[in-house]
């Protein structure tokens, strides 16, 4: 066959997560790989309680039938209120439209907004995923930066002034993926800034927003947005199953009309039987209680790999401190390859990933690597994070 595939999709490369995470499953091995929320934060029997309600519910056929492009509307009228109240999101100016997922809003802000050749400043590392939506969209991609207080405020301007055709910028400020680190107030309100100097979109993808473990809350960027230049999203992923495939786009509502129809293009609407247990859960029970007791999941597993590699790694490596989320990135000095520590870490009944797999160009030497604590139990967690800490000091001191 002669027939030739979009030029665009030579720009896009498969996951070295899920290279590794297919590792993972090789029985046996303790896995820190998967980014996946802690089966123990499921709301399962409120899930069967409230599946049954809307199967004998006078709604079943509305629910079981087509429903509508921005949403179940309850749902989305919860969502509000609870953004409004917690952020103090103006839906007088803004509107709200559930999405397949969280990725589902970046390509739709994406569809909307970039053209080819648009230039797109991210985080790096960052969401990999997230860059091959991008790149599907032939944007050029621009990474700065990331530390401890979030985006390199300074890179970005610069980023800014040697890309006058930047169209977006893309950004997790809330205990980032991989990196576990979130940005400081004045970061957020300096990275808004610009966007107003430089008259271009962010794009806040924030779906840890709920799993604050330590510190203060903070509000995300687009509670400062006064110009409608802020594309908020976040999750139910992680906060009730990933498997719903549900997330939330808010965006002016100039905009709104604009996410309608990418909707309507791309799977006409979102799960209505999964926004309708959604709802019931956080609607008819103790959200509040069930948001604290996966906080607590996230935060005792996160003290305990730290605890333990702090026991055993060597001296020369540093560890970020998440205060939320499920993250936590080991930086190894620039003498040890990341992909070489991992395959050893496999060989050693241990998977975790890369750095390379969330670097604009993985094919680059990296000396960080990503660690996901949620999923492992707290035995595993303690045994793997004491070998990997273990193989950090035969490496470096020339033992492996």
């Amino acid at each position: 066959m002669n027939i030739q595939v979009a030029d665009r999709m030579n720009h896009i490369e498969g996951s070295v997560i899920r290279q590794f995470a297919e590792a993972a499953l090789k029985p046996g091995l303790i896995s820190f790989a998967n980014g996946n929320p802690s089966p123990a934060t499921y709301p399962v029997e409120e899930m069967k309680k409230f599946f049954v309600e809307a199967l004998n519910s006078d709604e079943v056929n509305s629910l079981l039938m087509y429903g509508s492009v921005q949403g179940y509307p309850p749902l989305v009228e919860f969502l509000k209120k609870r953004l409004t109240k917690k952020f103090g999101f103006d839906f007088e100016k803004n509107d709200l439209y559930m999405v397949s997922g969280g990725t589902q809003a970046v390509d739709v802000t994406s569809k909307i907004w970039l053209e080819k050749g648009d230039v797109v400043i991210t985080e790096e590392p960052s969401y990999a995923s997230c860059y091959n939506i991008f790149r599907a969209y032939e944007a050029k991609l621009v990474g700065v930066p990331i530390n401890e207080t979030g985006i390199d405020i300074e890179a970005t301007e610069e980023a800014l002034k040697a890309n006058p055709n930047c169209k977006l910028i893309y950004t997790i400020p809330s205990f980032q993926n991989p990196t576990g680190f979130s940005a400081i107030d004045d970061k957020r309100k300096q990275l808004y800034e610009l966007a107003c100097k430089y008259d271009v979109i962010i794009l806040e993808d924030d779906p840890y927003a709920e799993l604050r473990f330590a510190g203060e809350p903070q509000n995300p960027i687009k509670s400062y947005d006064t110009e409608g230049r802020v594309f908020y999203t976040s999750s139910l992923s992680k906060v009730i199953a990933p498997s719903f495939r549900l997330g939330y786009l808010v965006v002016d509502k100039r905009f709104g009309q604009y996410v309608n129809v990418c909707k309507q293009c791309t799977d006409v609407h979102s799960n209505t039987l999964g926004q309708y247990v959604s709802w019931g859960v956080m609607e008819k029970t103790d959200y509040e209680k069930h948001i604290r007791l996966a906080q607590e999941e996230y935060r005792r597993k996160s003290s305990l790999v730290i605890d333990a590699l702090k026991r055993t790694i060597h001296p020369s490596v540093k560890l970020s401190t998440p205060t939320g989320g499920m993250f936590i990135m080991m930086f190894l000095p620039e003498s040890i390859d990341a992909v070489d520590f991992v395959w050893k870490g496999i060989d050693r009944g241990v998977v975790c990933v890369p750095g390379s797999g969330f670097a604009l160009d993985g094919h680059k030497p990296t000396h960080s690597v990503r660690l996901c604590y949620s999923t492992e139990t707290d035995e595993n967690i303690v045994k793997g994070a004491e070998i990997l800490g273990k193989l950090t000091c035969d490496m470096i001191e020339g033992r492996a």
